[in-house]
C-alpha cells in the first residue's frame, strides 16, 4: 500500500481519540506535560488543550540551570491558554550528580553521556510527582522518528501514561503542527537541538530526520550509509522499546 498521509484528518483523529483515552481514563480529565520550548512538546500540548480544554492542562518548565529558549516554552503555554508553571531542576541536579560522584566506589566518575540523561530522568520525576498529586495523567511528548533510533532516554522522556505524537515521524508531526493555528508557527518549524551540544539533533545523530522518516515509510532512505546508521540505531536501541526483560526459572 503506498504511503499516504492526510495532516488534517490525522490532527482531527488524533484530537478526538486524546479525548476519548482521557475521558475513559479519568473521571475529571486532567494532563501534565513537559514544555521544553521545541515543536513536540508544543504540538502534544494542543492536541490535550483541545481535547479536554486549555484549563485542564498544566504545562511544566525544567531548566536546569538556565535555559536560553525558556521565552518559547512560554510563549507556547499562554498562546495556548494552558496552566503553566516552572520548577528548576538545577539544584536537584547538582545535589544528585555530586553525591554520585562523593561515593567510596572510585570506579564511578563523571562520564559526559550518563550525566546528559540526568537531567530528563529528573524531569520525569518531577512530573511524575505533579501529574500524582494533581490526579492528572503525564503526557509524553517523544515522536516515532526518535524511538525508532534511540533518540530518548530510557526512563526519561520515554516514560508518560498516554503519547499522541508515539505514530508520526518527526516530518509528520510538523504538517500535524501546521494544523493547529493557535500553536506558535515559529516553534513548530523550530530547529530541534539537545540544548547543551551547540548543535542541532541532526548534526549529533549524522542523520536526518528527512532520512529516518523515508526509512520507516518507504524502507530505504536513498543512501546506503544513511539506511546502515538507522538499522545500525534501531538495534542498539532495541531495549529503550521494550518493558523490561523478565528472567524466568
Amino acid at each position: 500500500m503506498e504511503y499516504e498521509f492526510d495532516a488534517k484528518k490525522t490532527a482531527d483523529s488524533l484530537v478526538e481519540n486524546t479525548r476519548a483515552f482521557l475521558k475513559d481514563a479519568l473521571r475529571e480529565p486532567k494532563v501534565v506535560l513537559g514544555i521544553s520550548g521545541g515543536k513536540d512538546s508544543a504540538i502534544a500540548a494542543t492536541i490535550c488543550a483541545r481535547a479536554i480544554g486549555a484549563e485542564n492542562v498544566l504545562g511544566v518548565m525544567m531548566p536546569n540551570g538556565q535555559q536560553r529558549d525558556i521565552s518559547d516554552s512560554i510563549n507556547v503555554c499562554e498562546s495556548l491558554g494552558i496552566r503553566h508553571t516552572t520548577v528548576n531542576i538545577g539544584p536537584a541536579y547538582e545535589a544528585l550528580t555530586g553525591s554520585i560522584f562523593d561515593c567510596d566506589d572510585d570506579s564511578i566518575v563523571s562520564d559526559r553521556e550518563s550525566l546528559v540523561n540526568v537531567g530528563p530522568r529528573l524531569r520525569m520525576t518531577t512530573l511524575r510527582y505533579i501529574a500524582q498529586q494533581q490526579g492528572a495523567l503525564l503526557c509524553g511528548t517523544g515522536n516515532l522518528s526518535e524511538s525508532f533510533v534511540g533518540y530518548c532516554t530510557k526512563d526519561g522522556d520515554t516514560s508518560c501514561d498516554f503519547n499522541p505524537l508515539g505514530s508520526l515521524t518527526s516530518i509528520e508531526v510538523v504538517k500535524v503542527g501546521e494544523c493547529f493555528e493557535e500553536c506558535p508557527s515559529q516553534v513548530v518549524h523550530k530547529t530541534p537541538d539537545d540544548g547543551l551540544s551547540g548543535m542541532s539533533d541532526e548534526e549529533k545523530m549524522g542523520i536526518t530526520y528527512q532520512m529516518i522518516h523515508d526509512h520507516i515509510r518507504f524502507g530505504s532512505c536513498g543512501d546506503e550509509r544513511g539506511d546502515k546508521e538507522i538499522d545500525r540505531r534501531h538495534k542498539a536501541s532495541a531495549h529503550k522499546r521494550r518493558m523490561p526483560h523478565v528472567i524466568t526459572a
